[in-house]
């Protein structure tokens, strides 16, 4: 079977992780997700992220560099929890316009960003999970992890328009948006095999670039 390297972005709580998961179980393709338990600076960011943002963003572009050439290098086909490239075009651009990265190192990272990311293999499809603020707060309320107790809607819509932006310019690879609203990964079969439907579709080169 032919090689396959899917990337999984979108904003927090549209089910990037479940998805993940599930479609690396059904297919038997190798998973990668975010570097949580062995992040040696996430501790540290959440006490003091003026502080620490310069280092927690050069840890995760190490990490998820790694990550990347690893799954696309390996003969197996591999699904990706988040991308390298959301960290600079979202996540890093959302510290640095909250003022907790300053201008010198927002830019130092996105020079080392640049010169790293020239060089990783494209990835074959970017499976972009979209979803309003008002579910993305529900699922988060929900799952309650302390770590994300501070997120507000303003921040989530920050980072929606960040995406938005981003994917226009996007070009590395077909783009597949699945808005996730109204689908459950995780307890309804039928909606992942819509999803894995889709994937297949497009890796195929169908032109249906959006999942309602």
């Amino acid at each position: 079977m032919t090689k396959r390297f899917v990337l999984v972005a979108g904003n927090i709580g549209t089910g990037k992780t479940s998805v993940t998961e599930r479609i690396g179980a059904r297919l038997g393709w190798q998973t990668s997700y975010e570097s949580v338990a062995d992040n040696p600076y996430l501790a540290d960011f959440y006490g003091d992220m003026r502080q620490w943002s310069f280092h927690l963003q050069i840890f995760f572009l190490g990490h998820r560099a790694q990550q990347h050439l690893a799954l696309a290098q390996n003969p197996q086909s591999a699904i990706s929890d988040r991308s390298i490239y959301e960290d600079a075009h979202i996540f890093a651009r959302a510290l640095f316009e909250l003022g907790n990265l300053s201008e010198r190192d927002f830019l130092a990272y996105r020079k080392v960003y640049d010169l790293v990311v020239a060089n990783l293999p494209r990835p074959d499809l970017l499976l972009f999970l979209t979803a309003p603020v008002a579910v993305l707060e529900k699922r988060i309320h929900r799952r309650g992890r302390s770590i994300e107790s501070g997120i507000t809607s303003e921040y989530l819509g920050l980072l929606d328009r960040y995406y938005e932006e981003w994917l226009e310019t996007f070009d590395l690879c077909p783009v597949l948006t699945i808005r996730s609203q109204d689908l459950d990964f995780v307890h309804k079969p039928q909606h992942l095999d819509i999803v894995i439907n889709r994937i297949q579709e497009r890796l195929a080169g169908r032109e249906d670039m959006i999942l309602t």
